[in-house]
């Protein structure tokens, strides 16, 4: 008797404008080249005319270059909290700055609303 073969799904994502995304390049991957995966902003979603999938365009970030008709099932949402996390875990009480990454700093004087790179005294 066959067990029958379950196949794990990706969960279909819908991305809109501004989403900020993961994209491989299918050909230049499966081919061996280099420059297949890079990050890029979502600029337009449409649905292609006789197949009605879903297609996005993107703009590739680290070139600004412009990619048209992605296909989304090569295209992974770089998720806001990952983006984050440092500054949402940054130590608050850490009076040396430097161990601090650059992002969490800058939210720190933000918040704080000071120009210096000194952080309160400890209480």
């Amino acid at each position: 008797m066959t067990q029958p073969q379950t196949q794990a799904t990706r969960p279909t994502t819908i991305y809109t404008q501004g989403d900020i995304v993961l994209f491989r390049d299918a050909e230049r991957f499966w081919l061996g080249k280099s420059g297949h995966t890079f990050v890029a902003r979502v600029e337009r979603a449409w649905r292609h005319a006789y197949t009605g999938k879903a297609l996005y365009d993107l703009v590739e970030l680290s070139g600004n270059r412009h990619r048209a008709g992605i296909d989304p099932d090569y295209m992974r949402l770089l998720p806001p909290a990952d983006a984050m996390h440092d500054i949402d875990t940054a130590l608050l009480s850490e009076p040396d700055t430097g161990a601090m990454t650059p992002a969490a700093v800058a939210w720190l004087r933000q918040h704080l609303g000071q120009d210096s790179s000194a952080l309160p005294a400890r209480p």
